[in-house]
């Protein structure tokens, strides 16, 4: 069973003429839950993998305590950027692909009105 506790909300991309609250506010959360680096490492490890990756596999590679690496987890799964599925008493995650596409859409600057 696949659950995602918050799908994640529909934003803008920052070279967007104007965001708004609701639309800064997603893109915030999306920001946040990637701001500490075990989280971008552990959606690093979870880019690389070919199937759904137990908690327990992250472990070790993280060097983190087993709650620290279920907090960080928690996190991005609630941000909608993971997919989390229960089998048996363990938790598997994987990465949400149409979130990081909207990730990546984001913080595509190419197009916007920046000049150098």
């Amino acid at each position: 069973m696949v659950v995602d506790l918050k799908p994640i909300a529909c934003c803008a991309p920052l070279t967007a003429p104007s965001l708004s609250d609701e639309e800064a506010g997603a893109t915030a959360v999306l920001f946040r839950a990637l701001g500490d680096p075990a989280r971008v490492r552990i959606v690093n490890l979870l880019a690389g993998a070919d199937e759904p990756v137990c908690l327990c596999e992250l472990i070790g590679p993280l060097g983190l305590a087993q709650a620290t690496v279920s907090h960080h987890l928690k996190k991005l799964t609630d941000s909608g950027l993971l997919h989390r599925e229960e089998r048996g008493k363990w938790a598997y995650f994987s990465i949400n692909a149409e979130a990081m596409a909207r990730v990546a859409s984001l913080a595509d600057l190419t197009t916007g009105g920046f000049h150098s």
